[in-house]
């Protein structure tokens, strides 16, 4: 289904055009950054609305006015250029104009996953050693928490919340200066500085900080505005965590640097989403594939054709879904990417065809080279050939994506320089030449489109995020009575992603209840197992590596081993047996999950 204005011959070859024009001269003037055009949006866009939540509507004009007190604020903390201050809040306009605020002057902000607690979110803190906290309404329990853990001096602030002693952020700004910065009061950043610390799990290990720079706040704000044609009149229903680059970045900056406004959510809700789509009079919506799948299976509602959506925005839309969703709901076009935050290339399905992450046009080919290399499974290594050299892979064939690092693309990498240094494939095709490594598996047809296929080492995704099996699997062994454990995710029918599944090797009497305690006290829900299966011992591949695969092939069917599985039933707070009953009504998907 296509709308006029998208049905025309070379609609595809249009975006792509818009988004060059857009984002071409952003080398041009490196002292242009998001932030610093805050002023000029307040001008040109004045009262029109720009950021809408529950709480208020901040117009371009007040979205100015609050950035720049917080700008005033960090000046009077003495946050010097490169320093960091950590931001534990839920969606909100205010979010954004705190981020804006504090790099307008350039302060990083480290963006914080607002589901961890415990030690996962006191790593996440302490990598990136900040001079401030600042944690809104909601946040402020799991902060205090974890204050032990942290490093000293760190100074912590509340915002919009009672019930704690920090210092009220929302209140300190009300006694600053709303007008814009002169440029005696501090020096801007360029487009060269890192803005934000975003946070992912990469392939393997703990969460790790990824830089993300003034140019790549720019890059792909722009980007997506010109794929997007977005303008005046668009409105993003935004409901995806802000702390996450395209929740936080994309959906948002779009709409800035187009005059656009977006209305933000906290989370999803599919039982009011389209009385929000519809009574906010959005054209435009950022989506997750788990979003979609969540609508398809909803209920018929009354107002679910009665909206003014022109485009769907996003990633991890299924080919079984993907008609479903667009025929059902009457939605004229979809914008299907494939981008990671610290990733130094994306893929666009400007086309539409089901399924596909994206197609790079020729005439860009040059420009953002990719290129799919045979991998051995076993050791996660790419295969070489007798030279050395790296073997791409032929049509239809999986392998591993990779982008060529070069002045145009480059990878900014993360806080962690060795982490950085795994990420870069050197002499691939030739002597010296060096690649970022995304750790996903993808396939190309003969016309040139890609598809997702997997994730390659140890990370799945459930529920719209990554899950590390390594932090999994050092939380289980954390709890008393578990003796080691291996953690791996499982495909349910009817659902996106891979849940969470762990083997255990536990003494005597292991209480379960115990262990679900303590992963809801170190774990976000979506990162806990869904499935635990406990055996006598672990086998290894004569490297000592567990075998992780023969297990994650066997999945969770009790029918294929002795070993007692249990499922976490979350309508009982516990786990429970999983016998035959249970496994077949959660094949039928007859289980809410």
């Amino acid at each position: 289904m296509t709308s006029d204005r998208d049905s025309r011959p070379g609609a595809a070859l249009r975006a792509w055009l818009r988004a060059l024009e857009k984002t071409a001269p952003i080398s041009a003037n490196p002292s242009i950054t998001l932030p610093s055009l805050i002023d000029e949006w307040a001008i040109t866009f004045s009262g029109a609305p720009a950021l809408i939540d529950d709480r208020e509507s901040l117009s371009y004009r007040s979205l100015a006015d609050r950035c720049n007190r917080y700008a005033r604020w960090a000046l009077d903390q003495g946050i010097a250029a490169g320093e960091v201050v950590c931001l534990l809040m839920p969606n909100s306009a205010e979010y954004m104009a705190i981020w804006l605020g504090i790099t307008r002057i350039g302060g990083v902000v480290s963006l914080l996953n607002t589901n961890l607690v415990g030690s996962n979110l006191a790593h996440t803190i302490n990598i990136v050693a900040p001079k401030h906290i600042i944690a809104g309404a909601g946040t402020i329990g799991a902060l205090v928490a974890v204050l032990p853990q942290l490093a000293p001096g760190i100074q912590c602030w509340g915002h919009s919340g009672a019930g704690h002693e920090f210092p009220r952020l929302d209140r300190e700004i009300e006694l600053r200066s709303g007008l814009p910065l002169d440029r005696s009061e501090c020096r801007p950043p360029s487009t060269n500085d890192r803005a934000l610390l975003i946070y992912t799990s990469g392939t393997t290990g703990l969460p790790k900080a990824a830089n993300v720079s003034h140019f790549r706040l720019m890059q792909w704000s722009h980007w997506f505005a010109g794929m997007m044609d977005a303008g005046p009149s668009d409105r993003m229903y935004n409901c995806l965590p802000m702390y996450h680059s395209v929740g936080g970045v994309v959906a948002t900056g779009a709409m800035l640097v187009s005059g656009g406004s977006v209305v933000l959510r906290r989370r999803f809700a599919a039982s009011r989403f389209w009385d929000d789509v519809t009574d906010w009079d959005c054209t435009l919506f950022q989506y997750i594939g788990e979003l979609c799948r969540y609508l398809v299976n909803s209920r018929a509602h009354r107002r679910e054709a009665d909206h003014r959506i022109r485009l769907c925005c996003g990633n991890g839309l299924r080919p079984d879904i993907w008609q479903t969703f667009q025929q059902r709901f009457r939605i004229p076009q979809i914008l299907e990417f494939y981008a990671a935050t610290e990733a130094n290339f994306a893929l666009y399905n400007c086309d539409g065809k089901p399924g596909a992450i994206g197609r790079i046009p020729s005439f860009i080919g040059h420009r953002s080279p990719v290129a799919l290399i045979k991998l051995d499974l076993d050791t996660g290594e790419p295969v070489r050939n007798e030279d050395g050299f790296c073997v791409q892979c032929s049509s239809q064939e999986a392998g591993e994506a990779i982008g060529r690092i070069v002045a145009g693309s480059r990878f900014e990498g993360y806080t962690d320089e060795e982490a950085s240094k795994r990420k870069v494939l050197r002499n691939v095709f030739v002597a010296g030449d060096a690649w970022f490594r995304t750790g996903d598996l993808m396939r190309k047809d003969r016309s040139g489109y890609y598809y997702f296929v997997d994730r390659i080492g140890d990370t799945f995704r459930w529920k719209g995020e990554n899950v590390s099996t390594t932090e999994v699997a050092e939380t289980l062994c954390a709890c008393p009575g578990v003796t080691e454990a291996i953690v791996y995710g499982v495909a349910i029918p009817g659902n996106e992603g891979r849940a969470g599944m762990a083997a255990i090797v536990a003494e005597e009497g292991l209480n379960l209840t115990a262990l679900r305690h303590h992963l809801a006290a170190q774990l976000p829900q979506y990162a806990r197992p869904l499935f635990v299966r406990l055996r006598n011992s672990i086998e290894t591949t004569g490297t000592f590596k567990p075998r992780k695969q023969d297990l994650a092939g066997e999945g969770y069917d009790p029918a294929l081993t002795n070993d007692s599985i249990y499922f976490d039933d979350r309508t009982r707070d516990a786990f429970v047996k999983l016998d035959r009953e249970l496994f077949e009504s959660l094949q039928r998907g007859q289980i809410r999950l």
